[in-house]
């Protein structure tokens, strides 16, 4: 018994799925957001980061890319790009938006 409690992990909290725009520049940087603040700061980074990758790689191979769409699960996120940054929105699904 004692070998399967060292395996045993605690299930991470769970938490709300974010509702909110915040805006990055350049560098991914946050600038602002309307997100709440029990949300975590390092996943803002990580999608702010992502979604200004995308668009820089976009212009480097002279792609027109102005906005980028994500569904997940439960989770859309829409990224608009601004002149090197971009404005991210991100809005929960619930089962009756999905289906649209």
């Amino acid at each position: 018994m004692a070998l399967l409690k060292m395996f045993r992990k605690p299930a991470p909290p769970l938490q709300r799925l974010p509702a909110g725009t915040f805006t990055v520049d350049s560098q991914a940087r946050l600038l602002i957001s309307t997100l709440s603040s029990a949300f975590p700061a390092e996943l803002i980074h990580e999608v702010g980061e992502h979604v200004v990758n995308t668009f820089r790689e976009a212009r480097k191979a002279e792609l027109p890319l102005f906005e980028l769409t994500v569904h997940c699960s439960s989770l859309k996120i829409v990224a608009r790009e601004l002149r090197g940054g971009a404005i991210v929105f991100l809005t929960p699904l619930t089962p009756m938006s999905a289906k649209q």
